[in-house]
């Protein structure tokens, strides 16, 4: 266990410094917030269950028997919430000898910035890894996937059938995928787009896409399809954390997608070690970010 001592922070231990800075800089707010619904939990883990509703009713000719259909039970979501924490230790002699700042409260500020950092990293990763056939759902896919399993049969995409950066054409194209999206059985769904998600890099890109009133990059006088449609009621959500700096997401409003479940809220303590009189702080949460159904988002 790594303790500060007086001999890491020397400098401050004498007159003469004009400013002491690093640990107090403006943050984005929480961004994770845009694109996660937020619940609560009082268990270890949280599971949602997809059951099934019918298919397509049947012609029943006159005097013979009604059709029978069944309602089935699919795969199931799992949601394990992480521990994350955070704590750092500082001597006696350190706090009592500098002169420039109250190392106690200015450090513990930093550990709330590392906290929100880290539930940055765990939201982004969703998108960073939706593509990735090592990070799976509960149907057996990652969250972005051409062959997700209906429990009717069969399988549906969330991926835009040929991968394209960011652009009009490519945005219509994933609107049109999302308007034939279907249930389990089979039956079509009224999803509607309601946010786009986006790296820092396709921030300018997006804005023209969305906010010209013709359409944006040609010479042509059509309307903007998008834009005068209203497809998406708010401007782009920028993720900072998003590393692949061509991928794009179209979060929809299917219910009981993209999840961040509360275990336990941030809660911080401090104490001094008897022995050494050294101070220690930490800061400790329960979470976990995951998605149950895929329809919410779409992406390339």
């Amino acid at each position: 266990m790594g303790t500060m001592t007086r001999a890491q922070f020397a400098k401050l231990l004498q007159d003469g410094l004009n400013t002491v800075f690093g640990l107090d800089y403006k943050q984005y707010p929480e961004e994770w917030r845009h694109c996660f619904d937020v619940e609560s939990s009082k268990k270890a883990f949280e599971e949602d269950q997809l059951v099934t509703g019918f298919g397509e009713a049947a012609v029943k000719t006159e005097g013979s028997g009604v059709v029978y259909d069944e309602a089935q039970q699919g795969w199931t979501a799992r949601y394990v919430h992480e521990t994350i924490a955070l704590a750092f230790q500082i001597t006696q002699e350190a706090i009592e000898d500098n002169l420039y700042m109250s190392m106690g409260s200015k450090y513990a500020k930093a550990l709330s910035r590392s906290m929100q950092h880290t539930k940055e990293i765990k939201g982004a990763d969703i998108f960073n890894r939706a593509f990735d056939t090592n990070y799976k759902g509960g149907d057996g896919q990652p969250l972005l996937s051409a062959s997700h399993p209906l429990v009717g049969g069969g399988t549906y995409s969330n991926l835009l059938a040929t991968p394209a950066d960011l652009s009009e054409t490519a945005l219509e194209d994933i609107l049109i995928q999302m308007r034939k999206a279907v249930d389990d059985r089979g039956i079509p769904l009224a999803l509607k787009a309601k946010s786009l998600i986006i790296p820092p890099d396709l921030e300018y890109v997006a804005h023209r896409i969305l906010r010209s009133t013709l359409r944006p990059g040609t010479a042509d006088n059509d309307a903007n399809a998008i834009k005068d449609k209203g497809i998406f009621g708010s401007d782009p959500k920028v993720v900072t954390r998003l590393t692949n700096a061509s991928a794009w997401f179209i979060k929809t409003d299917c219910m009981d997608g993209l999840k961040h479940i509360k275990r336990k809220g941030l809660s911080r303590k401090m104490d001094t070690d008897f022995d050494s009189g050294n101070y220690r702080y930490m800061t400790r949460e329960r979470y976990s970010f995951g998605w149950t159904d895929p329809r919410t988002l779409y992406g390339s």
